[in-house]
């Protein structure tokens, strides 16, 4: 868990805030295979992500073997071959691409929390947490909606949530093909805080495999930072009705705080409805 250092205040209550990943549980590599060159560092801007942190990681796979990927803006898991293929190809959003990086809709995502008794099973909290925020996702009435079971078996499932030894947060990545990312990572450290906070964390990651991006991309200040990328000279598309600024109450922000409920706030209602 990454514990921010500068403490932002939202009417005068101060905030602890958290990363939404577990960066440190994750084994970096120093195998020669990928790397992060100036290249990477340059498409990954272009594609108007934070290039600012950018790591090489071992991700584990649903079969249990490893691969070589990037680590993108602290939770966002590219691996080489998807970082190729991603094109903005007309523009962005506020919050996430338009194109070839959402999921193609009408669909209905089938999500599976591990169950059982291995070290990956969700617990209780993670569980109740989970099952708030696919229960958020569904009352917008988009076009994409989701299915949850509690299951031992991945067979069928188009996201796997499952557990990972960690301090706070998770991990995912972004769509490919039109079909959702097949996996979102909760660290263990998420069953200290309250269900609000684990449905915030679910809500989150499941939005990463759907499409959708940090708002605070630009400058990840909700992580009390201000990183401050630009758009690589790709314009950005703004969604109206939405800011264009820092939205401090986003779940899409980078970093979260120990408060959370897992509440969609207005924006981000506008947001997923404008895109499904």
């Amino acid at each position: 868990m990454k514990k921010i250092k500068s403490i932002l205040a939202l009417s005068f209550i101060a905030l602890t805030l958290f990363s939404c990943n577990k960066e440190e549980e994750t084994t970096q590599t120093s195998q020669e295979s990928l790397k992060v060159t100036p290249e990477v560092l340059n498409k990954i801007s272009a594609l108007s992500l934070n290039n600012s942190d950018v790591q090489v990681v071992k991700n584990t796979k649903l079969d249990g073997t490893t691969e070589d990927a990037f680590l993108v803006e602290g939770d966002i898991i590219i691996t080489q071959d998807q970082l190729n293929k991603m094109d903005l190809h007309g523009g962005i959003t506020t919050e996430q691409y338009r194109t070839t990086n959402l999921v193609s809709a009408p669909r209905t995502i089938r999500v599976v929390g591990l169950s059982g008794t291995g070290t990956s099973a969700l617990t209780t909290n993670m569980r109740n947490g989970l099952q708030a925020a696919i229960n958020r996702y569904n009352n917008l009435g988009l076009s994409i909606n989701f299915t949850l079971t509690f299951s031992s078996s991945t067979s069928g499932a188009n996201i796997v949530v499952r557990r990972q030894t960690g301090s706070a947060g998770g991990v995912a990545g972004f769509p490919s093909g039109g079909a959702p990312f097949n996996s979102v990572t909760l660290y263990s450290g998420l069953d200290s805080y309250s269900t609000g906070v684990n449905a915030h964390v679910s809500a989150h990651e499941i939005g990463h495999c759907i499409g959708l991006r940090h708002t605070d991309w630009f400058s990840r200040q909700s992580c009390g930072q201000n990183s401050n990328e630009g758009t690589a000279g790709v314009g950005a598309i703004h969604i109206p009705g939405t800011p264009t600024g820092y939205d401090s109450s986003s779940y899409m922000r980078a970093c979260f705080g120990s408060n959370e409920t897992g509440a969609f706030n207005s924006n981000d209602i506008t947001a997923l409805n404008y895109l499904y």
